[in-house]
């Protein structure tokens, strides 16, 4: 059972982190009222209830609300493919980077040290 629980936690935590992804993308597509919502439940770890309360909405208006703009989200993902495309993209300058190291291109070169700096920039951001 502890294993269940720990993989179920696993999830909803991937989800929230690919939620969060998402928004990021896409975030400024929505409502002002609906980045409010998805901000405080998805960045800010808010629950419905806080949510509602703060809002002075009811909980089944937040927990709907979270369901639309959610389905939202992952319909402008399926229709634009940006986070699929940044992830592919990130995927290949770390084989570049890989690849630079493999020919053994000094960090000690000045053109090296400006490669490798560029690419790091890129992976990380």
């Amino acid at each position: 059972m502890v294993q269940g629980q720990a993989q179920s936690i696993e999830k909803r935590l991937e989800e929230r982190v690919y939620l969060s992804m998402l928004y990021d993308f896409y975030g400024a597509l929505l409502k002002e009222n609906n980045r409010r919502i998805f901000e405080a439940y998805i960045q800010e770890d808010y629950s419905i209830s806080e949510i509602a309360e703060e809002m002075e909405i009811s909980r089944q208006a937040v927990h709907d609300a979270v369901k639309r703009i959610t389905k939202q989200l992952k319909g402008y993902e399926e229709k634009l493919g940006l986070l699929e495309r940044f992830e592919q993209q990130r995927g290949e300058m770390r084989r570049l980077h890989e690849c630079l190291q493999e020919m053994s291109i000094s960090e000690d070169d000045p053109r090296g040290q400006e490669i490798f700096r560029i690419l790091t920039e890129i992976i990380e951001n």
